[in-house]
């Protein structure tokens, strides 16, 4: 059974156009045999920034090599999951600040990252994360695009070969019609969820 972790940070929740790409994909996953879905929508979780007395709770727990308290469960999720879907809106030429929030909460030495002498290692099971994304304006081939750019950067950080990225740009220039847009990439989410 492939263990499938879903990240949702579709912020506008049923009005969310992210969250219609990533409902077909997930849709697609789910006619098929052998994956087990375990759904994480951040908006209901109670994230918290790693400042203060929570960063030194943070610092205490993992001087104290207890990462197994609760504090750590995203990052155990995480890590043991064998693909990995996360669905975010581009915002700020990156993503919503939440999504960060949780990315902070899952970078945990001994969990999804390790470090020696030679650097860091990833530990993550996870062969593969998905992003799917949707853009007001065209950024797929822009050096302002950050959001997936990070994302990828990330599956280096902690030991994911393979990074995919399904967006759907250009749904506010008023170019194409806004379903045209999403359809396209629809069309290369189901595919990707017939090999995923």
């Amino acid at each position: 059974m492939v263990k499938v972790l879903y990240i949702d940070c579709c912020i506008r929740r049923e009005e969310s156009r992210t969250r219609v790409l990533a409902e077909r994909f997930l849709s697609a996953l789910r006619s098929k045999e052998g994956y087990q879905l375990e759904q994480l929508c951040l908006m209901d979780e109670p994230l918290a920034p790693l400042s203060e007395g929570f960063f030194a709770q943070r610092e205490r727990l993992l001087a104290e090599d207890k990462r197994d308290h609760p504090r750590f469960r995203y990052a155990h999720q995480f890590s043991q999951a064998d693909r990995v879907v996360m669905a975010a809106p581009f915002w700020d030429l990156g993503f919503p600040a939440l999504l960060k929030l949780y990315v902070e909460n899952i970078c945990v030495d001994g969990v999804t990252f390790g470090a020696d002498e030679n650097g860091t290692f990833g530990l993550c099971k996870a062969s593969r994360l998905l992003f799917l994304t949707t853009r007001g304006g065209d950024y797929r081939d822009s050096p302002f695009e950050m959001g997936a750019r990070y994302l990828e950067a990330l599956c280096d950080f902690w030991g994911i070969p393979r990074f995919d990225v399904v967006s759907a740009d250009g749904l506010d220039l008023g170019k194409e019609p806004v379903r045209t847009i999403l359809d396209r990439a629809i069309v290369e989410a189901i595919r990707l969820a017939d090999e995923f």
